[in-house]
């Protein structure tokens, strides 16, 4: 698959390259989920230009810079000595960009963490020392959210405050998913772009794969992805595993509960065994930003009418059925687990529309609020609007209905909901009232 999009952060780092060149060295964090295509935008920014591209595996340090001396001379065309530390080697790369000028690019930079952490404090040292006589155009980047983030914001750790800029990549707009799609497949339909939005959440690495393999539609995408070697299979175990560690069994449970529906806190604890969960939940919004907690819009803080979503639509998918139904996988019924994810999947997409229209409106940058909104009477819900958007210019508002197809838009009922939402909130705005459909998309 030909390289899509990124057109802001290839600038920036565009920008950021001529600056090591021609002023004195720069270093730029990427930080983003795994699969996000953070590899392939390096590449593609330090097209034509001398690049080092050094990939941190967790191994021996000495092993590692064995490794790395190999690429230098072959990438630069220098001489390199043999170096057992890797500070002693960044010195060294430091040093030579007094005398040329290239870029370094450090992958998985956060696994230093565990093979030797003194290393950060130790390039530290030579970056406040060389940066102004040379120039290296740095790059690193990292996969583990938290790992990356304690690197380079928590003003306790050596490299706080080092980095000249910090590029967070994140999936695929909407906009872009369609321009793939219609690259791979002229005539899809809607049904296609919303089962590539609900199977990869706009990750370029999965779109990838699926575009590769001539898998355009919900079907071939299904099976494309349960097969024996499938790397699908494994990947939000990986992905996870990568941030959590060892203790991920409760982070599993708790995303699978809120794939499957358990979306309150007292409905989680009571699926768990009736643990504590409040710690977790907060971790897991705020240290490693894969769920989010929501509220009715326009409620305050303190609010008790709290829900919580998955934020990554494929991990969302992944709990949904690859965890669930886990069984069927080691034994291998895959034909099974296709068939129950193929069924179940025009209630599922239907969720996922909902999300698709929110990254719409939020892509739009014409809301400064996007939300729903729900009233609890008798401990059940009534009421329930999908989607709520307060525009940014003035006192204005779209209430909207999310339906795959129209037939099954009730408008009557939904004209109680908008009524109920004036009522209670909305009382000094005015209302545009939407249905979104597939049609729509």
């Amino acid at each position: 698959m030909k390289f899509y999009n990124r057109e802001k952060e290839l600038a920036a780092l565009e920008k950021v390259r001529r600056t090591a060149f021609s002023n004195h060295s720069q270093m730029t964090v990427l930080t983003g989920r795994r699969r996000i295509g953070k590899t392939s935008l390096i590449f593609k920014s330090c097209e034509g230009t001398p690049t080092v591209y050094l990939f941190v595996s967790r191994s021996n340090e000495a092993d590692l810079c064995m490794r790395f001396t190999a690429e230098v001379r072959q990438s630069l065309d220098v001489y390199v000595p043999d170096f057992t530390s890797f500070s002693e080697m960044f010195r060294f790369l430091m040093d030579l960009g007094k005398r040329m000028q290239f870029n370094l690019l450090i992958d998985e930079f956060q696994e230093f963490y565990y093979i030797n952490p003194e290393i950060y404090s130790l390039m530290q040292d030579t970056w406040d020392r060389y940066r102004k006589e040379s120039h290296v155009n740095l790059i690193v980047s990292g996969s583990v959210y938290t790992l990356m983030n304690r690197i380079f914001r928590d003003a306790k750790e050596p490299l706080y405050g080092r980095a000249d800029s910090i590029v967070k990549l994140f999936p695929f707009t909407t906009p872009v998913l369609k321009e793939i799609l219609a690259d791979h497949k002229p005539e899809y339909t809607k049904d296609d772009l919303l089962a590539l939005y609900t199977f990869t959440g706009g990750v370029p690495k999965y779109i990838e794969q699926f575009m590769d393999n001539g898998c355009t539609d919900m079907e071939s995408m299904v099976d494309f992805m349960l097969q024996p070697e499938s790397s699908f299979l494994t990947e939000g175990q990986a992905l996870l595993i990568q941030e959590f560690g060892k203790k991920y069994g409760n982070y599993f449970s708790i995303l699978s509960a809120i794939s499957n529906g358990r979306n309150t806190l007292p409905e989680m604890e009571a699926a768990l065994g009736g643990i504590s969960l409040g710690g977790q939940l907060k971790r897991l919004e705020e240290d490693y930003n894969l769920v989010k907690k929501k509220r009715p819009i326009l409620s305050k803080e303190s609010s008790q009418s709290v829900r919580y979503e998955v934020s990554d639509m494929f991990l969302r998918f992944w709990f949904r059925y690859f965890i669930k139904h886990q069984s069927y996988i080691e034994i291998q019924n895959y034909e099974r687990l296709a068939n129950i994810i193929k069924d179940d999947y025009p209630t599922f997409s239907g969720l996922a529309l909902e999300m698709y229209f929110r990254q719409r409106m939020m892509e739009s940058k014409d809301f400064a609020e996007i939300g729903s909104w729900w009233q609890r009477k008798n401990n059940k819900e009534q009421h329930e609007i999908d989607i709520i958007g307060l525009y940014a210019e003035d006192k204005r508002a779209l209430v909207a209905e999310v339906k795959r197809q129209a037939k099954n838009f009730k408008p009557e009922l939904f004209a109680q909901k908008v009524e109920a939402i004036r009522k209670k909130v909305l009382f000094n705005y005015e209302i545009e009232s939407r249905l979104f459909t597939m049609d729509d998309m």
